[in-house]
């Protein structure tokens, strides 16, 4: 790991220039050690490389020294070419979303936060240089302060998964108190996050799982959990809902999601199609015909069942970090994690995602 003190700066897209808070910090770091991806494939391309680069900062950016980042599906996803059409031209390329960990330096416009303190956050879906380093780089609206209730390995598996959800409950339904609320898959972290974000609200949520989840659920403050491998969700729930988030996407559970919702209500999937299709016919006619896609499903229906149709994805919202914060301090919003990994066995933590052997989030740790 290699360092600079701070009279090596120089003006430019430096860490820090040089009117920037200094206090505390004795260096500026320029390598650590990143988890690569140098090609497509399994657990088995990751490499721990001991000095990768890193990039000096914009003035809007945040150095972060990660003490636990989370391993998301999208990690696994990325990893075995999805979205390779966007990420492929980058490689090698850093995985990873979340992070917990201290702010190490400051770009020259940040002014929320302060060397020293510890944050948490999560990049967007398409970032290149990802957590899965000693040094991380985010923007100041990407992170908050962490919540002082939780430990940075609980911190760290709560900003993607919540974000997300927080997008599609808050950005797009706008849920309010005394809404209904369905949560299609509540058992996986994004489900999870929303049922606890939109009990928060005030609303009535059910939500669908696995019967290993129904305690999990029930005990976030579902009002009633569905075992979808058990009962015909048609039957077992009733009424209709101001709201579906539908964490599974598959078109059958997109056909009996969008019957159960009232006249004018919200149907959201994590599974919209933009980068499938961009990955089948390249940017240039995929996301264009994907954008055709999602405009024909949204007319078709609005007109049939009088509904909102969204694709949702995760992206860097300053007020909903903020909020996440806030319930997560109270206890309002947890994520539980199964197992945790050092970062030197990323490989092992990656397969065991893969064979899901590890039901919840697991998170990789940083000495």
């Amino acid at each position: 790991m290699r360092i600079l003190t701070p009279r090596s700066f120089s003006i430019g897209r430096n860490f820090l220039s040089p009117s920037s808070d200094v206090s505390g910090l004795r260096g500026i770091v320029t390598s650590c050690r990143a988890v690569v991806l140098p090609r497509f494939g399994g657990p088995e391309v990751l490499e721990l490389r001991p000095n990768l680069e890193v990039p000096a900062l914009k003035s809007n950016e945040v150095l972060v020294r990660a003490r636990a980042v989370s391993i998301n599906p999208l990690d696994t996803r990325m990893r075995s070419a999805y979205g390779r059409s966007i990420f492929e031209p980058h490689l090698p390329l850093i995985l990873g979303r979340d992070i917990s960990g201290e702010v190490a330096a400051l770009g020259a416009s940040v002014r929320s936060l302060s060397v020293g303190q510890e944050v948490f956050g999560a990049l967007h879906p398409t970032a290149i240089r990802g957590t899965y380093a000693d040094y991380a780089i985010l923007s100041e609206d990407e992170l908050a302060p962490k919540p002082v209730a939780v430990t940075h390995v609980e911190a760290s598996a709560i900003p993607f998964a919540a974000l997300t959800a927080w997008r599609a409950l808050k950005g797009s339904a706008r849920i309010s108190e005394g809404q209904r609320v369905l949560v299609v898959g509540g058992g996986g972290a994004v489900g999870f996050a929303a049922i606890q974000l939109s009990v928060a609200a005030g609303c009535h949520v059910t939500a669908t799982c696995g019967s290993q989840s129904i305690g999990r659920v029930l005990a976030a403050g579902a009002e009633q959990a569905v075992d979808y491998t058990a009962e015909d969700l048609e039957l077992a729930i009733k009424g209709k809902f101001d709201a579906v988030l539908d964490t599974i996407g598959a078109p059958e559970t997109e056909r009996i999601s969008i019957n159960f919702l009232k006249r004018g209500g919200h149907y959201m999937t994590l599974q919209g199609e933009a980068a499938s299709l961009a990955d089948r016919y390249g940017l240039a006619i995929g996301l264009p015909l994907a954008t055709a896609i999602l405009l024909k499903k949204q007319i078709q229906y609005r007109y049939s069942h009088g509904i909102e149709y969204w694709w949702t994805y995760m992206r860097a919202d300053s007020e909903g970090l903020d909020e996440i914060r806030r319930l997560s301090e109270a206890g309002k919003l947890k994520m539980p994690v199964e197992k945790t990994f050092p970062i030197t066995q990323v490989r092992e933590a990656h397969k065991a995602k893969d064979e899901r052997h590890i039901p919840g989030k697991i998170v990789l740790e940083l000495d």
